[in-house]
């Protein structure tokens, strides 16, 4: 293999996420983890992200399957899906802050209301209980319920069952309530790195620093153990310093093959897409600063509202802010350089791409 440089290791990220198109349920185990967003901005990002990796893909599609997929809807790194396999190795959890015995006892008489109908819409827990109004964690009011319910749904208790219209719809989760003993946790610590390595390889040793944080939002049961289940992993993950930067990818692969080759497809990615979600690798891969601009006021905004990145070949040269209105798509696209490249091939695969956007849009 050829001394490993930068280079390669764009390739080697672009290549292997931007795997070729497959069926649905393959494309989420193939990733592991799909990070959700609800901004529509033309689509919810895991619908933008699903769509370059799954054939014939149409925005709700995972929504409209969810329940036929085999996957889990809930926390891990981020909110997102994952495969049950995966997802119950996080389970159950011991949350950080215990309820009182009042809320408990809500959380009981919710429970058993849930299984006497299997299934429920956080509206008939509403009307039901009467919960009333509770502030959120931005400051916002919301239901009562609602709030429980997500409380029920972290813990372990419940599991989506499918989403109406966007929202959850809720059923008992089953499975096993025992914490698992240190031994057990330390297995499952491994394999939840490995999911988060084989998702957003190759990362930079402060990325893989930060996944392994933010994995303790997903298991706060064994948050003690972050730190020697990091040391684990630096010495079973095959590892290498490039440019002053150590980094991490899944043991057996190598960044440096010339397999790993970017197609020249152009591309408007989600902010939350594994190819650009590591804003770190982002600028050691491309030279310049990306931000997700949705929660910054309009007036310091430099790129957009939901700026979707754009690559070609394997850069990233630019981003775009697509929208539908009167049924149509609209789209308005900025330039690191300034201008869009001259090449051709560039305007008909930004041609071609836009067109995919349409028809994945069922505009």
């Amino acid at each position: 293999m050829p001394t490993l440089t930068l280079d390669h290791l764009r390739r080697y990220a672009i290549a292997r996420s931007l795997f070729r198109p497959t069926t649905l349920g393959r494309a989420i185990a193939k990733l592991g983890f799909v990070q959700a967003d609800p901004i529509r901005a033309p689509a919810r990002a895991q619908d933008l992200t699903l769509r370059h990796r799954v054939r014939d893909y149409r925005a709700g599609d995972l929504e409209r399957r969810y329940a036929r997929l085999g996957i889990e809807e809930d926390f891990f790194v981020n909110y997102g899906f994952l495969p049950r396999r995966h997802h119950a190795l996080m389970h159950p959890r011991t949350p950080r802050q215990a309820w009182t015995p009042a809320g408990t006892k809500q959380a009981q008489a919710v429970l058993e209301f849930i299984r006497e109908r299997r299934v429920v819409h956080p509206r008939e827990v509403d009307r039901h209980f009467a919960h009333g109004k509770t502030t959120n964690w931005f400051g916002g009011a919301s239901n009562a319920s609602t709030e429980l319910l997500d409380a029920m749904h972290y813990r372990g208790l419940l599991r989506v069952a499918r989403r109406d219209s966007g929202t959850r719809v809720y059923a008992e989760r089953d499975g096993d309530r025992a914490v698992p003993d240190a031994t057990t946790a330390s297995a499952r610590m491994d394999a939840l790195i490995d999911l988060v390595v084989a998702n957003y390889a190759p990362l930079p040793a402060a990325t893989l620093g930060q996944l392994a944080s933010l994995m303790c939002g997903g298991a706060p049961q064994w948050r003690g153990q972050r730190a020697v289940a990091l040391v684990r992993a630096k010495q079973r993950l095959a590892h290498e310093r490039v440019d002053g930067v150590e980094w991490y990818w899944p043991a057996g692969e190598k960044p440096a093959s010339s397999r790993w080759q970017p197609d020249a497809q152009v591309r408007l990615l989600t902010p939350f897409d594994p190819v650009v979600w590591d804003r770190r690798r982002f600028e050691l891969f491309w030279g310049w600063a990306y931000r997700f601009e949705a929660y910054t006021p309009a007036p310091k905004r430099k790129l957009g509202y939901y700026a979707l990145p754009l690559l070609w070949h394997e850069r990233v040269i630019g981003w775009a802010n697509a929208g539908v209105a009167d049924g149509a798509l609209g789209c308005s696209v900025g330039y690191v350089a300034g201008r869009a490249p001259r090449e051709a091939g560039f305007r008909a695969g930004l041609a071609d791409e836009l067109e995919r956007l349409r028809v994945f849009l069922n505009l």
